[in-house]
């Protein structure tokens, strides 16, 4: 079944290559969506796709890549946008 989820990450999360990781990993899951750097210094992300692989994404957004020190990850359903493909947006 396909979900949307929106995603508001807090921390150290901007010029640690999380936009590029998170686009790699909503790749590897076949998801569609966007992420984005917020004003301010937060991430925010709409990932839509199949309930299974939308699992791993929220966990991987939890954690961030290497470099990122993620302090709190909001998550919360939306209703399915149509996204054609994942994307960085600026």
């Amino acid at each position: 079944m396909e979900k949307h989820f929106k995603i508001k990450i807090s921390g150290q999360v901007q010029g640690v290559f999380f936009r590029a990781s998170a686009k790699q990993k909503a790749d590897s899951l076949n998801l569609r969506g966007f992420v984005r750097n917020e004003p301010d210094g937060s991430l925010y992300a709409e990932a839509e796709g199949e309930e299974d692989n939308l699992r791993p994404f929220i966990e991987w957004c939890i954690k961030g890549p290497q470099q990122a020190y993620v302090e709190k990850c909001d998550v919360k359903e939306g209703s399915l946008s149509g996204h054609r493909r994942f994307i960085i947006e600026r």
